[in-house]
């Protein structure tokens, strides 16, 4: 899955902020890709129109024949690439906790992933914070085994660095 497949879950999840959208456009066209939207797009500042922005990418994926998933993909998929990215170390309990925003459950595994992570809050006591957190990566090591997402590679965008999800 290249970059530009990647980010289509994350501009549904709302994790891909607009701004990141023309130059994830250059990089897709360096990669191989190509269509006049694209090229459009990658010729647009950082800190343009954010609608046309916004147009230009979703053209640009229509023109190259990636689909945007729906809402609640997106959110299984934010929720899978949390999980993966705690079991490998990419990413704290805490940080897990704090990205839950978009996040949909459809299996058990995930249903008990966000149901332990949505746990957390400033109300969370010290003595209370270890017996989480190893349910939290408990959680996600089940999640991460049984999911019908499929880890792929990490993808850099705008400095942070997320799981690649695709359908197995």
């Amino acid at each position: 899955m290249d970059r530009l497949q990647h980010s289509a879950w994350r501009y549904v999840a709302e994790v891909l902020p607009p701004e990141e959208l023309p130059m994830l456009a250059a990089h897709a066209l360096v990669d191989g890709r190509d269509s006049p939207a694209l090229r459009e797009l990658a010729g647009l500042p950082r800190r343009g129109e954010e609608a046309e922005i916004r147009a230009l990418y979703v053209q640009a994926l229509k023109e190259l024949g990636i689909p945007l998933p729906d809402e609640g993909t997106a959110g299984r998929c934010l929720l899978v690439s949390l999980a993966f990215g705690l079991e490998r170390g990419e990413l704290t309990p805490k940080g897990v906790a704090g990205r839950l925003s978009m996040t949909t459950a459809d299996t058990r595994e995930e249903t008990r992933f966000l149901s332990v992570a949505a746990e957390y809050g400033e109300w969370t006591g010290p003595d209370e914070l270890p017996v989480w957190e190893r349910d939290l990566r408990t959680a996600a090591r089940s999640l991460s085994a049984s999911t019908d997402l499929g880890y792929v590679s990490e993808v850099d965008q705008g400095g942070e660095r997320w799981p690649a999800m695709v359908r197995s």
